[in-house]
């Protein structure tokens, strides 16, 4: 784990010795710098998932010995070669000739006695092997040829279980396998989606993991059918041959025969799965990967804050479902507007709310007539500020059983737009309510090992909550769920305890919550904010920290409020001073970094924006237009942009930026204010095409 994670045994022992404490990977990154060695979350969350993948391939290798051992055929070289290695193809190979099969064409020919016929041909001697045939028939193997034939399928099984052949094969993939799509037999359906993979052949190793993945789905809708092999297979025939063949009689035939069936039957259709379940989940690890960065930005997007919010879900047919919130995010009222059909009463009941509630901002859904409410609300010259609001997973949120929990009384369109306002207030708080695979920024998510990304998806959330901090006195049980050390009992446990008792007056009162305990206050605590009698109960420094900033507001003759005050006198501490065996630099300087901005929010700064005028159709596009969009999703091979037509475009990765790009995450950011140039149109396919390229971005 130190080498493949880049860091020091030390440092990967201490990770783990946490991890089995019970200690989570935002606790540990941010409080334990000192015997991590200042390791971020990314190695710590890598150590944590190679710890559980090594254990898991640990209790495997116990099984295998296991296995064999009873089968009295363990070996201490054998035992030796397993416990060594920790390469799961190569333990599977080793375990391959010793594993419980089904009924095979071999194990057939074993039970009607021709496995002595087999080893004879392995001799290669010269002899009439049809002659040598003939003692071996009976009832069950009446023929000559199918008594060669059944010690043909000895010898292939053989070969097929030996470790080295299997890496001859393994070798030969490695260097030339393609990957060949082609439609599928049968196939009548509509296939215009996946055109593009109908018959299609390249390198493997070259195949991006986005395009891997629509080839495996349409494959597995039934499309295409899918085959990976090497470009010249009969070279990995001849390889195996010479470890085998010593003469050129007729036993040798037949053992050329065995191999070469061996070859087609056995082995290349073993490690064709091999390496088809490998390129998936590297695929999968890439698209995970993408779709969690993508969470990631989503999650930390800058919040508006706590404003009077009216938030607006567009509609044509059934009106605008509009709803006013406190700065608090509860709602005060709702109603219905029809700008399209009742524009003069639209703009009286818009005027009438916005005044009685002293509304500062208007969130407006960015869905169907998104464009057309947006310039309705902005020529009303309302004194307040505009933004338009992904509805992405406002629908699933508002079906689900927290929206049923919140407002019980309300239909989902008024809690669909409660969602859209309340997102603008505060993103993160409101998106951990909704699975995030509902969000919409993700690459192929239905695709990939559900397992796999719902681990990681959890991880992230957990890890940007904690990154800002949740104040405890007005978080959701949602939010709570993912703080350092709760999890949903607990979170609903304080919950019911801020209910019952009021709020929260400072972190010690924590422990009174039931069933919260040290462990989980250590872990909670320093990411739980509030405003009480100690002002470091509303910032990122842990209570186990606070006795050394007291000591340094006594040094400094100060209160801990007034040393929170005093940046001047803050930058007179020598931090040194208060080393100690227990706390490091590294702790030292984030307290230092928390005093000079207490509770400080790590998010930027929202800033509105506006779509082009008279632009909002995909028939008003020309191409050569340069316009004003919003990224609104990240993958491997670009960024799609909201330009205010109802569809987004694509900015191709290599349409991004006048350099090369590696990666999509280095130039552009979810949401990120971007200027593109349309490049093509497609009315038809629905589809627009944008460049980067030579645009000067502000």
């Amino acid at each position: 784990m130190a080498q493949t994670a880049g860091v020091s045994l030390h440092q990967a022992e201490n990770v783990i010795k946490l991890l089995e404490g019970g200690a989570t990977v935002p606790f540990i990154s941010r409080y334990r710098k000192e015997m991590t060695g200042n390791l971020d979350e990314v190695k710590i969350q890598y150590i944590k998932d190679e710890h559980t993948r090594l254990s898991e391939l640990s209790e495997r290798k116990a099984t295998i010995l296991k296995t064999i051992d009873e089968q009295g055929k363990l070996t201490d070289e054998l035992r030796r070669q397993i416990e060594e290695s920790w390469n799961a193809a190569e333990i599977e190979d080793l375990y391959l000739p010793y594993k419980p099969k089904r009924k095979t064409r071999a194990a057939k020919a074993r039970e009607n006695g021709l496995e002595p016929l087999a080893n004879v041909i392995m001799l290669q001697q010269n002899r009439d092997m049809e002659l040598e045939a003939e003692k071996y028939l009976s009832d069950a193997v009446p023929t000559v040829e199918e008594a060669l034939q059944g010690a043909r399928d000895i010898i292939a099984e053989k070969v097929s279980e030996d470790k080295q052949s299997r890496d001859i094969v393994r070798e030969a993939f490695t260097r030339h396998a393609n990957i060949t799509t082609k439609k599928a037999k049968g196939f009548d359906g509509d296939a215009e989606k996946y055109r593009d993979y109908l018959d299609r052949s390249e390198s493997l190793g070259r195949c991006p993991s986005h395009r891997l993945l629509a080839m495996m789905r349409a494959e597995k809708e039934g499309v295409v059918s899918l085959h990976v092999a090497p470009d010249e297979p009969e070279r990995a025939v001849e390889r195996i041959g010479r470890k085998y063949l010593r003469s050129n009689n007729g036993s040798a035939n037949h053992l050329r025969q065995a191999i070469s069936d061996s070859y087609s039957r056995l082995i290349e259709p073993s490690i064709e799965t091999e390496f088809i379940n490998q390129s998936k989940e590297k695929a999968d690890t890439e698209a995970i990967r993408v779709f969690t960065e993508n969470l990631r930005q989503l999650l930390l997007a800058a919040p508006l804050g706590q404003k009077r919010i009216m938030a607006i879900d567009p509609g044509i047919r059934t009106g605008c479902k509009t709803v006013c919130l406190d700065a608090q995010g509860q709602l005060l009222c709702h109603d219905v507007i029809f700008p399209m059909q009742r524009r003069q009463e639209a703009e009286q009941t818009v005027r009438h709310l916005a005044e009685k509630h002293r509304i500062e901002a208007i969130a407006i859904g960015n869905g169907t007539a998104s464009r057309e409410t947006e310039q309705f609300v902005r020529q009303l010259g309302l004194k307040c500020q505009f933004f338009v609001v992904s509805e992405d997973g406002a629908s699933v949120y508002s079906a689900s059983k927290t929206a049923r929990d919140e407002f019980p009384n309300e239909d989902v369109t008024v809690r669909g737009a409660v969602s859209i306002g309340r997102r603008l207030m505060d993103p993160l708080a409101e998106l951990v309510k909704i699975d995030p695979k509902s969000i919409g920024v993700g690459q192929y998510q239905h695709d990939v090992d559900q397992t796999r990304l719902r681990e990681a998806l959890e991880a992230t959330v957990e890890s940007c909550v904690n990154m800002v901090g949740v104040n405890v006195n007005t978080a959701s049980m949602h939010l709570l769920t993912y703080v350092s050390g709760l999890g949903p009992t607990l979170a609903q446990n304080i919950v019911d305890y801020r209910t019952q008792n009021g709020p929260f007056s400072s972190r010690a009162e924590l422990k009174k919550v039931p069933r919260l305990g040290q462990k989980a206050f250590e872990q909670c605590a320093g990411f739980l904010r509030l405003e009480g009698k100690n002002p470091l109960d509303n910032s990122a420094v842990h209570p186990e920290s606070y006795h050394i900033v007291e000591q340094m507001a006594k040094d400094a003759k100060l209160t801990v409020s007034q040393l929170i005050a005093d940046k001047q006198k803050q930058k007179t501490i020598d931090i040194k001073r208060y080393v100690s065996a227990t706390v490091g630099l590294p702790t030292l300087q984030d307290i230092m970094s928390e005093l000079e901005k207490p509770g400080r929010d790590p998010r930027e700064q929202i800033e509105e924006f506006h779509f082009a005028e008279g632009i909002s159709q995909i028939e008003h596009l020309v191409v050569g237009m340069e316009l004003p969009g919003i990224v609104t999703n990240l993958t491997a091979f670009g960024a799609f942009v909201d330009i205010g037509v109802h569809q987004d475009g694509l900015v191709h990765i290599s349409q991004c930026s006048d350099k090369f790009v590696k990666d999509i995450n280095d130039v552009l950011k979810l949401h990120q204010h971007v200027v593109v140039k349309v490049v093509e149109v497609d009315i038809v396919r629905r589809r627009i095409g944008l460049s980067m390229k030579g645009i000067s971005q502000h």
